[in-house]
């Protein structure tokens, strides 16, 4: 019996020798036990993969969506002045509306003010934001959308007590709830009186509405009101805010644009500054964490090629004599590296088949039916999000697959080098 030369035959061939060297036998079952483990190693990495994965990248869309509600895509502030105020700010984003890609511009007055509950005694600091409530057009924030539609009225009567919006964090904290009377201090305008006493400018508001914007750190500082409120308060003229806030067709592009606006606004002293720049430490932050988890669970897919690799020198073991009778009749190196290979191919694609079909769908029903719920006090979510893009999907059946082909090269190699007559005689 001889085998033919054909490259399809001989293909076939070395698929049928993996099949059957890879299948048990009587004095050897537990190679095919060894081989199921190795099979699900790799189905259980690529499973753990695609879910601690999803659960990364879900994690980094929402903090994005979140950061993006509440933040400007673009800030324009002035460098150099001794406090946060930039002049002709009206001018300024006149200036930058006028930039291809932008789709709005509102100048933004942001202070310090501590806030009192005024029939208490404690006193808090918040981060008060004051925003346009012109109406006109689409808003550089989500977020004044929310606050214009349901908080901030456009208009009050003459007499009206000023509104503001405190996120839910600081109104838990100061005990306020909607409709209760708070004291403003604007801390920017205190001085000191001729008997040492501290004075600061105060006005009492109302709380007009509670916000939750999904973000800790915003919700627990920050507060909102009408611009032109803002801007009495600290004594400020129309024309005199803190930034100019931006926003651009492509959030992405942000960067690019960023660019072009410096180079309308001449340069010096304006600073541009992009969002993913302002918020670029925690993105890095949470991509390193993203990676880290890749490496560390691309272990588990590790140890099962390490148990394919034992598989397969058992294997080459335990069918020496097998593989010295095959080369007698004509078995080529060849064909013996390439059923070695073929084996690990199988295991790799069977093992990355069920860990890719079982993942996607453990992350389908996580994010379907908000299986894993979070402490929305303690994260800025009150479930796990899962999202997985086709990147992230094709470098894990990638690793998958690669890692088990490459642990067949020692042992098929090993196999390929034996000869006949020595593989008969001491097989």
């Amino acid at each position: 019996m001889t085998f033919s030369s054909g490259s399809t035959s001989r293909t076939r061939l070395s698929w049928l020798l993996a099949g059957r060297l890879m299948a048990s036998r009587k004095r050897g079952r537990l190679l095919s036990f060894i081989t199921w483990i190795a099979l699900g190693g790799v189905a259980v990495g690529a499973t753990a993969l695609v879910v601690v994965i999803g659960v990364m990248t879900g994690m980094q869309n929402e903090l994005r969506e979140k950061i993006l509600g509440s933040f400007p895509h673009i800030m324009i502030q002035e460098v150099g002045t001794m406090s946060l105020r930039l002049e002709r700010s009206d001018s300024i984003a006149g200036v930058v509306a006028d930039v291809e890609g932008v789709v709005a511009t509102s100048p933004v007055v942001v202070t310090k003010v501590a806030l009192k509950r005024i029939d208490a005694e404690y006193v808090d600091v918040l981060t008060l934001y004051g925003i346009g409530l012109n109406g006109e057009g689409p808003s550089v924030m989500p977020i004044e959308d929310s606050l214009e539609a349901g908080y901030l009225p456009r208009t009050r009567l003459p007499g009206d007590v000023t509104p503001v919006v405190l996120g839910s964090g600081i109104a838990s904290r100061v005990n306020v709830f909607s409709g209760d009377t708070v004291t403003v201090f604007a801390l920017e305008n205190f001085d000191i009186m001729p008997n040492g006493e501290l004075f600061a400018p105060a006005d009492d508001w109302v709380v007009s509405g509670l916000i939750t914007t999904g973000l800790y750190d915003f919700d627990i500082q920050n507060g909102y009101a009408a611009r032109v409120d803002v801007q009495d308060l600290l004594e400020l003229e129309s024309a005199t805010t803190s930034f100019v806030g931006v926003r651009v067709e492509d959030p992405w592009e942000a960067e690019v644009l960023a660019d072009s606006i410096s180079a309308a606004l001449g340069g010096w002293p304006y600073r541009v500054q992009p969002w993913t720049e302002a918020n670029a430490q925690l993105f890095a932050a949470l991509k390193l964490e993203k990676l880290g988890m890749a490496l560390i669970l691309s272990l588990i897919i590790l140890v099962a090629a390490f148990n394919i690799m034992g598989t397969l020198a058992m294997v080459v073991v335990n069918r020496t004599k097998e593989i010295g009778i095959l080369k007698a009749m004509g078995l080529t190196r060849s064909d013996t590296l390439r059923a070695f290979m073929f084996q690990g191919l199988w295991i790799g694609v069977v093992g990355t088949t069920a860990g890719m079909g079982l993942g996607l769908t453990l992350a389908f029903l996580i994010e379907r039916f908000r299986l894993i719920p979070l402490p929305a006090e303690v994260y800025f979510v009150d479930r796990l999000p899962i999202a997985l893009s086709v990147w992230d999907a094709l470098w894990i059946a990638g690793v998958s697959l690669i890692i088990p082909i490459l642990a067949t090269i020692y042992p098929a190699r090993q196999a390929a080098s034996l000869e006949a007559v020595e593989a008969i005689r001491h097989g």
